[in-house]
């Protein structure tokens, strides 16, 4: 409701700054015109008092008159020039103004967003972890079940770990992140990922192919595997019930290769696209949202293959879900030459 009343206020405010300018011009172009017509007529009677003219027509053909003219449309002309600048500078405040308004209006609707997620997302894992813990502690449970148990909290502690990570690196890529470039395997790094990814998810079917003799990649292990992860993450979470990835791994040409992700789940509406690798952007709303994530997996994700000097963009699947296509360098100093 207040932002409600503070948009219908900012709306109140443009709308009464432009009619004080009509009335300012049309006040202006009235004053100009009187003024005008006070000046021709005192001239006129005292050309009629000396006998120099007898009717207005006479008056409109002298110099005096002709200049009194001139004066009066110089005049209307700066008035009107003076008129476009202030209106030209008013409508460039009022959009910025709009902008900026809008623009906060967001960042405050994607940090209450993150806040209500990442409040959720640490205190899941951290009520399952103590519910194992006391549980533990209180019953005496066969082996057997205490071994599910204490692997449910391995899994929640991971996967709290894997948050806390990514909201340190998040921290990093805006302030002191450099890649540590080395030679990689790009297949076997691929590879190592998605086994650790089936582990922690065993309803997931992954499939990987990776093309043969693949050249090896410049890149840094901790950035590519921080991508792998959550563009894997990103795909099983919106990949529906019974979720279906395919990894692809391919050279193009001999200076770059290409990663895609590819899912099929609802897809990404062209409209937000743009948006989605925005810090804190997740499509919805929080209250709505069912699925778990703080919007920060793909604000990474870009990031990382952006200091690899590579790019990422998104693709709709056939017949559903999102393909995201990533192309790096071979090595990383090859694209920052072009």
């Amino acid at each position: 409701m207040n932002k409600s009343w503070l948009r219908i206020l900012t709306y109140v405010i443009m709308l009464y700054m432009l009619l004080a300018f009509a009335w300012w011009a049309m006040l202006l172009f009235t004053k100009n015109r009187d003024a005008f017509l006070a000046k021709a007529e005192v001239y006129k009677m005292g050309m009629v008092a000396q006998g120099l003219i007898r009717s207005d027509e006479e008056f409109h053909n002298t110099a005096v008159y002709r200049d009194l003219a001139a004066a009066y449309r110089r005049q209307e002309w700066m008035i009107l020039g003076e008129g476009l600048v202030f209106l030209v500078t008013l409508s460039a405040g009022i959009w910025f103004i709009n902008v900026s308004y809008h623009r906060e209006i967001k960042a405050n609707e994607q940090r209450r967003n993150f806040l209500l997620s990442i409040t959720h997302e640490l205190k899941s894992p951290i009520a399952s972890i103590q519910l194992v813990l006391e549980t533990l502690m209180k019953r005496e449970l066969p082996r057997e079940k205490e071994l599910d148990f204490l692997k449910a909290a391995f899994e929640e502690n991971e996967r709290l770990q894997g948050l806390v990570e990514n909201l340190l690196f998040s921290a990093r890529l805006e302030n002191a992140y450099q890649p540590d470039f080395e030679e990689l395997d790009l297949a076997q790094l691929v590879a190592s990922v998605i086994d650790r990814v089936k582990v922690r998810y065993r309803n997931v079917a992954l499939d990987f192919t990776a093309q043969e003799d693949l050249p090896l990649v410049m890149a840094d292990r901790s950035g590519l595997t921080s991508v792998l992860f959550n563009l894997l993450e990103n795909a099983i979470k919106y990949g529906g019930e019974h979720p279906v990835v395919k990894v692809r791994l391919n050279a193009h040409g001999d200076e770059q290769v290409v990663i895609e992700v590819a899912d099929r789940g609802p897809g990404i509406p062209e409209s937000e696209r743009k948006n989605i690798f925005q810090k804190f952007y997740r499509i919805g709303s929080e209250e709505t949202r069912r699925t778990k994530g703080t919007g920060l997996g793909l604000f990474i994700v870009d990031q990382v293959v952006r200091a690899h000097g590579g790019n990422i963009n998104v693709q709709p699947n056939q017949p559903t879900g999102t393909i995201f296509r990533i192309t790096l360098p071979v090595d990383h100093k090859v694209l920052s030459v072009h």
